[in-house]
């Protein structure tokens, strides 16, 4: 039996989405830690401790594995910045961790890169156990993007992610744009790069009937419901978002509503984010306060009534390395509209499954809002494409490439 160190240094798989650093990455890290538990592989996954109260070791994710909560500087969330501060730290802790439990590992799974930091220590201490490294997002991309200094990556994360890079055996790239992104950016070696797309859980993510998803998430059977669900963070274009929902708001004859699921409205002013502070201000400037529904975090068991009560979820992102949100809300039947960007341009099929479109054009988001609302026949179509072209995307088949590439490393760690 393969067993499998999971390292999710900066962010617990078992953490409510929507917050500051939970996203498309805590997802994929509990669903394939899911799959390889079913398919008889052992995954531990190593995060660290931001919770005093929470138990250090946690069967959640069933079929043995387990998160093995590490104790590295203040058991609190503390900066992105001051993290690296304690992945030696961290390091040690699994170390301990797996002598205690007279476990060795075949393969370090590592995601993000300060995870691939702590995993090459952790592979220096074991004799040079193989690494498979995921990024999720890359600095320089983030940097490229960037409108204020506030939101440009420090040169500490660039460097460690050449570092991960020099360092790791593999890395798995979400699609062939991540592959030109590392090949381009950081003039990564080809031979490391192998392109295995994110899964979705199909039997999580199904259609549900609108008036029952309705029903569920507090709506009327004829609301009218826009969705988004992400970080609330400058780089997801929520406002061009809010600004095609007010351009809309003049001409649809029904009040149509933006839900959108992330961050946490209703902090203090003092401990909200300055991002969800702006578009709150937004709102009120282009008066949308009515129509424009901060909804908060939400449970990822809830997500897919949410998906099914939507007409459509729009992801306006500036980037994004792949866009799990968009997979979850195709497999729900619901069609997306999603910016021509990053992974997005490739997993929503323009046209098929929904519309891509440049991103920070709010007129032209109006437009494919708006027409998606009053084409039933068209609407209908591209929701069951959608489902159907999901299926490709079930962690079964996804999973089973990563064993492929677990395998490949195991019996001939050194090509």
């Amino acid at each position: 039996m393969l067993r499998i160190a999971m390292i999710s240094y900066h962010t617990c798989p078992l953490a409510t989405l929507g917050g500051k650093d939970t996203g498309g990455m805590n997802v994929y890290v509990r669903e394939l830690t899911r799959q390889l538990g079913q398919m008889g592989i052992h995954v531990d996954v190593f995060t660290r401790s931001q919770d005093d109260h929470v138990p250090h070791v946690l069967h959640e994710l069933g079929y043995g594995n387990r998160v093995v909560h590490v104790p590295a500087g203040p058991e609190h969330p503390v900066p992105k910045e001051e993290l690296a501060d304690y992945i030696p730290q961290f390091v040690e802790g699994i170390k301990y961790f797996a002598c205690e439990k007279g476990i060795e590992y075949d393969v370090i799974h590592s995601h993000y890169w300060m995870s691939g930091i702590a995993a090459a220590a952790l592979s220096d201490a074991w004799g040079g156990t193989p690494i498979v490294h995921m990024f999720h997002t890359l600095g320089e991309m983030k940097n490229r993007i960037a409108r204020t200094d506030e939101e440009r990556e420090g040169e500490y994360r660039i460097e460690g992610e050449r570092q991960v890079l020099r360092r790791v055996d593999r890395v798995i790239a979400s699609t062939i744009a991540e592959v030109t992104q590392l090949r381009f950016l950081y003039k990564a070696n080809a031979s490391k790069l192998v392109v295995i797309p994110p899964g979705v859980d199909v039997s999580h993510f199904y259609p549900i009937p609108a008036d029952e998803a309705k029903m569920y998430v507090g709506l009327k059977p004829e609301d009218r419901m826009v969705l988004f669900v992400g970080r609330i963070e400058p780089l997801k274009g929520l406002d061009t978002l809010i600004e095609a929902m007010s351009n809309l708001q003049l001409e649809e004859k029904q009040r149509v509503h933006l839900a959108i699921i992330g961050g946490d409205p209703a902090a203090s002013p003092r401990e909200m984010s300055g991002e969800m502070a702006r578009l709150q201000k937004l709102c009120d400037d282009l008066s949308v306060g009515q129509t424009v529904v901060f909804l908060g975090k939400r449970d990822q068991d809830k997500l897919p009534y949410y998906y099914s009560a939507a007409e459509l979820v729009v992801m306006p992102s500036h980037y994004e390395s792949f866009g799990m949100v968009a997979l979850e809300a195709m497999a729900s039947g619901t069609p997306v509209i999603a910016s021509e960007v990053g992974g997005l341009a490739y997993l929503v099929k323009d046209g098929e499954t929904g519309f891509t479109i440049p991103d920070q054009e709010p007129d032209t988001l109006c437009e494919k809002i708006s027409w998606l609302l009053n084409d039933h026949e068209l609407h209908a179509s591209m929701s069951q494409r959608a489902v159907e072209y999901a299926q490709d995307y079930a962690w079964e088949k996804i999973a089973e490439q990563i064993v492929g590439v677990y395998n490949g490393l195991v019996k001939n760690p050194k090509l």
